[in-house]
C-alpha cells in the first residue's frame, strides 16, 4: 500500500491513463496519414503549405499529449505494481513532455495564428456569400417594390417572380406625373445577370423623368430609344409598356415597344392593347405612337412580361389568350389574387420551374 492511495486506485488511474494514451495515440496517427498525404501531392501554393502546417503541427500536439497519458501510465502501473510512492518519477517523465512543448512550441503558436487567420477568413467568406445571396432580393424590391403607391380612383395589384437567374431583369414602376395624371410602366430587358437588372433599373428610374417631361408616352420612349442607343452594346433590348392615366378625362394612354399584349377589360369585353413600336434599342431611328382608351368604372387593364406567357409545357406555351381568359372568367375578383392566381396558373401549367422572371401589373378603376 502506498500511503496515500490504494494501490486498486493506482490501478485503476493506470488503466485510464493507458486508455487516453492509446486515443490520443489513434487520433495521433490519422493526423500523420492526412500530414504525409498533404506532403506528398507537392503542391507549393499557400493554401496548400497553410494546410501542411496545421496538419503537422496538430499531429505534434496529439503526440505530445500521447506522451503525457503514457508518462503517466508507467508512474500509476509502477506503483500499483511496486507499492512505492515514486512520487519524483512523475515528476522525471513529465520532462519529456516539456521537451516536446519547448522544442515545438512556436510551431503550436504559429498554427494557432494560422488557423484564427483561416477562421477570419472564413467568417468573412460567409458574409460575402450572405450579402451575395442578399442582393438580388434588395434589387428585386427596387424593381418591382412589394408596396406601390396608392392612386386616388384607382385599384393597384401586383405579382413578381424573379427567374432561375441571379439577378431579376423585369420590372414595374408606378408613380405620379401632375396632381391629376399617373404612369404605370411594365418593362423587361432581354437576358440576366447583372447587366441585364443594371440596364432594368436605369430604364425604370430614366423613363419616370422622361414621362414627367413628355405628355405623350410615345415621345418619353422615343427620347429612351436614343438614350439606350446610344450608350449600349445592341445586345440589351428593352420590351415595355408604358401607360399615362388622365384621372380628369377619364381616359389611359400608352405606349407599347414590342412588349407583349396589355389586356383591358372593358364595356363587358376583353381587348388587347398590341405594341406601338419596336423595342427599345433595336433601332436608334425607330418611330413610337400612342393610342387613347376611354376608362369606365371597373375597368381593369393587365400587365405583364413575356416570363408568363412563355412559361412551356413540353413545346406548348402558356400564351396571351390564357392570360386574356383567366381576366375574362372574373374581371371582379381581387386584382393582388389576380396577379397571384395569374402566376399560380403558369407555374403549374409549365413542366418545369419558370426560369424567365415574371411581372404582372393590374389596375382597375373604382
Amino acid at each position: 500500500m502506498t500511503p496515500l492511495v490504494s494501490r486498486p486506485v493506482l490501478g485503476v488511474v493506470a488503466a485510464a491513463c493507458v486508455l487516453a494514451a492509446v486515443l490520443w495515440g489513434r487520433s495521433a496517427r490519422r493526423l500523420l496519414r492526412a500530414y504525409r498525404r498533404i506532403e506528398r501531392t507537392g503542391r507549393q501554393d499557400e493554401g496548400s503549405v497553410q494546410a501542411l502546417h496545421l496538419a503537422q503541427s496538430s499531429y505534434l500536439k496529439d503526440l505530445h499529449t500521447t506522451v503525457l497519458y503514457s508518462a503517466l501510465f508507467v508512474v500509476a502501473a509502477l506503483a500499483a505494481a511496486t507499492g512505492r510512492s515514486l512520487y519524483a518519477l512523475p515528476f522525471l517523465l513529465i520532462l519529456v513532455g516539456v521537451g516536446l512543448t519547448l522544442r515545438y512550441g512556436r510551431r503550436f503558436l504559429g498554427a494557432a495564428r494560422v488557423s484564427e487567420a483561416r477562421a477570419l477568413l472564413e467568417r468573412r467568406a460567409e458574409e460575402v456569400l450572405a450579402q451575395q445571396e442578399l442582393a438580388p432580393v434588395r434589387w428585386s424590391a427596387r424593381l418591382a417594390p412589394a408596396h406601390l403607391p396608392e392612386m386616388e380612383g384607382f385599384e393597384i395589384g401586383q405579382a413578381y417572380q424573379p427567374g432561375t437567374g441571379a439577378m431579376a431583369g423585369d420590372f414595374y414602376d408606378v408613380t405620379t406625373l401632375v396632381p391629376s395624371r399617373w404612369a404605370a410602366v411594365i418593362g423587361d430587358v432581354t437576358g440576366h445577370g447583372i447587366d441585364a437588372s443594371i440596364t432594368a433599373f436605369q430604364v425604370k428610374y430614366l423613363l419616370r423623368v422622361l414621362l414627367g417631361q413628355y405628355r405623350d408616352p410615345a415621345q418619353a420612349v422615343e427620347e429612351l430609344n436614343a438614350v439606350l442607343s446610344a450608350q449600349t452594346r445592341g445586345e440589351e433590348l428593352v420590351s415595355l409598356c408604358a401607360v399615362v392615366f388622365d384621372q380628369a378625362a377619364g381616359t389611359l394612354r400608352y405606349a407599347s415597344a414590342g412588349h407583349p399584349p396589355a389586356w383591358l377589360w372593358h364595356g363587358g369585353e376583353v381587348r388587347p392593347l398590341r405594341a406601338t413600336g419596336p423595342l427599345v434599342a433595336l433601332d436608334p431611328r425607330g418611330t413610337y405612337f400612342s393610342r387613347e382608351v376611354s376608362l369606365d368604372p371597373d375597368d381593369v387593364l393587365l400587365l405583364y412580361t413575356d416570363g408568363l406567357s412563355e412559361a412551356r409545357s413540353g413545346e406548348v406555351l402558356f400564351g396571351d389568350e390564357r392570360v386574356a381568359q383567366m381576366l375574362r372568367r372574373d374581371p371582379g375578383m381581387d386584382l393582388t389574387a389576380m396577379c397571384k392566381q395569374l402566376l399560380g396558373t403558369a407555374q403549374d401549367f409549365a413542366s418545369e420551374p419558370l426560369s424567365d422572371d415574371v411581372a404582372i401589373l393590374a389596375i382597375r378603376r373604382t
